[in-house]
Formats: C-alpha cells, structure tokens, sequence
C-alpha cells in the first residue's frame, strides 16, 4: 500500500530520511559542503549530477560505507550518523549488482533472511515472493551468470528489497545495461517502487532516467545542491545557469541587457525576454532556451523579430529530428517532427528563419 501524501493541511510529516549539513573531506579536498535534504516517506528522489559532483559520496555516506566527516544523518527520526549499515533500516542495489556467482538466484535474494525474525518457511515464502513481483519466479534454479544483465539488476533488487527496508539505495543500477532494455527496466523500478510504497534514493547521471521516474531531482554541483525540485520544475524553471545547461538540451547564449526592458543584444541580433525585464541595462547574461521552444519557418515566411539561421546539422531520432543551426555567433538547437522537417526542406546548408519566443529564454546574470 502506497503511504498517504501529504494534504496541505496541517503540519507536514516528519521525513524518512533527513540530512543535516553533511559534509565530507578526504585529506583537503572537499567532496561535500554543508548538504540538507529532507525526503518524505515513500518518495523515490533522485541524485543527479555529473561525475564527481559527489552524488555516489553522499549515497555512501547515508548507507554508512563511508561515514561524513561532519552534520548527521536521521532516518525516521533516529540518528544513524554513526551506525553500521547492518544497522540502518536500508536495502542497496550497487552499479555491479554485487551478486554471488555461486549462489543461485533464489539463495541470492534469500541471503540476508536470517536469524529469529526469518525463520525457514517464511523466509523461503518471502524469496517466492520477491521473485514473482520481479517476474524471475521460473529462474529461481539458475545461477547469475546463466541470467542478462537486466535479469541480474532484477535479482539485486529483489535481494535489496528482502529484508523489507524502510530506505533502498540505488547507485546507478541501470548504467552497465543496455540502452533499450534500460527503458523498460526503469520504469519497472519505478511501478515497483510505487506498489510497495518503499522510500527510495537513486543515483543517476543519466537525465533521462533521472526525470522520467522521480518524484522529485536533487541537481548536484562540486559537492553541493544546485536545485531540489520536480522533474518539470528542474527542467522548465532551472536555478541557475549550471542547471539550464546541464539538465536537458539548450541552446546557449551570451547576451547584454539593452533598452526597452527585456531587449537583449546578443552580437549583431537583438532579442526580447520577459526574464530580462528586471534587469539592469547593460547586466551581462545567459540565456537558455529548450530546442523544442524554437520556431522554425521558411525564409520567405520569415515572422517579424526572427533571425536568418543555417543548418548545419540533422539527426533523425524517430519520432523527432534534431536540427542544429547556426546564426552567427549564436548556435541553436531546434526539434521538430519528421514531417515538419520535410516541410521546411531543412538540409544542411540551407538557410531558415528562426524565432526565439520572449516568454521562454531563461535569462541569468553571467556572475563568471
């Protein structure tokens, strides 16, 4: 059974998981500043970043593997700061699955079903179980390196899940698998998530990933949270600049606040943001926009405002085709479907007419 969420009404509930400025050295470096981080119960949040961010320092931290150098960490209230991880009410799923290959699938998952709380019977009911809800209940005989590797995460999930924790760690358990098994095996952890209920903290560099199975994204950057969000607030109404480039595709641009407010002077073209209207004149900024925010028209249906643009690149993805442009010194990005490629007769070398929408250029002062 899924937890209740939270109404709105009254106080909110206490979290499951709590970070209270974690913070982790090795020797002078820092790898984590003053981390906060509260995650409801039954939430799955995601760690994003890229490498060396210190998103897979902090899962660490919070399993007890490697204990922070300073803050603490409270799990349904308790302080597990300083406990083991035999001694934290979690269940953890590693990048190599970490399974035993001479055990078979069913003594894997079944390992830690120990002691008084596990006895025989309900232990080998608690395997059937697992083995069913993961669909590997025919596979149960087989040793892991008879299984793919899809069927292998499958198993260490299964085997994390076991002991029924109260918190499962992921650390990017779908990074050695193929791309489009990859697919369908998240949103697999995600239903299975959901039906159980179980509060979940996945590792990912995979924005992807990341955004379509999370409740809510932690953005990570040299050690410290850029942004905490939904996937939709992460993606349309980024923090800073670091997150508009790095969560989702965008064209960049380098512009200066000019007169009347929101006209930015980007080179030779002036555009017109309504983030920039705040703004002082001649504020240096960013400017981001998502590819599928660019409008594309034949040059002799060119709109009002729009800038003269040369394809310089196509790729066809399927469903949508990528167009990459350029209008000197800006280089854009648009995605358009097939057939509206066709129409516009974009091959590489022509020459388009793109339109960059006021109301979506996210606009940041440049601080650099």
């Amino acid at each position: 059974m899924l937890p209740e969420r939270y109404s709105g009404y009254g106080p909110p509930p206490a979290p499951h998981l709590e970070l209270r400025d974690i913070g982790k050295q090795f020797g002078s470096f820092v790898a984590l500043h003053r981390i906060n981080l509260a995650v409801q119960a039954g939430e799955l949040v995601t760690l994003l970043g890229p490498s060396g961010c210190g998103k897979t320092t902090l899962l660490r931290a919070i399993a007890g593997l490697d204990p922070p150098s300073s803050g603490r960490i409270l799990m349904a209230g308790r302080d597990v700061t300083e406990l083991p991880p035999a001694a934290r009410d979690i269940g953890i799923v590693f990048q190599s699955y970490a399974l035993f290959p001479n055990l078979t699938v069913a003594q894997n998952v079944s390992y830690g079903l120990r002691g008084p709380a596990w006895p025989k019977v309900r232990a080998r009911e608690r395997t059937a179980e697992l083995l069913a809800l993961v669909g590997l209940a025919d596979q149960a005989a087989k040793h892991p390196g008879a299984l793919s590797g899809g069927q292998q995460q499958r198993v260490a999930l299964a085997r994390a899940l076991a002991r029924e924790p109260g918190l499962l760690l992921l650390d990017e358990p779908l990074s050695a698998i193929d791309p489009l098994v990859r697919d369908h095996l998240r949103q697999e952890i995600r239903s299975l998530q959901q039906r159980l209920g179980v509060t979940t903290l996945l590792v990912t560099h995979d924005q992807e990933e990341a955004l379509g199975i999370s409740d809510r994204v932690v953005v990570m950057s040299r050690g410290r949270i850029a942004q905490v969000g939904t996937p939709a607030e992460i993606y349309d109404s980024p923090a800073d600049p670091f997150v508009a480039g790095f969560v989702g595709r965008a064209s960049r641009i380098e512009a200066v606040v000019d007169s009347p407010p929101g006209m930015l002077q980007a080179g030779p073209h002036r555009l017109m943001a309504e983030a920039a209207r705040p703004l002082l004149f001649g504020t240096r900024v960013l400017c981001f926009l998502r590819p599928e925010h660019l409008r594309l028209h034949k040059r002799d249906a060119a709109p009002a405002g729009s800038l003269p643009a040369m394809v310089t690149g196509v790729e066809f993805l399927g469903p949508i085709c990528r167009i990459a442009l350029e209008a000197r010194p800006l280089r854009l990005l648009a995605t358009v479907t097939p057939e509206v490629l066709a129409s516009l007769e974009a091959q590489p070398g022509a020459t388009l007419a793109a339109s960059l929408p006021a109301e979506h250029l996210m606009v940041f002062p440049d601080e650099i």
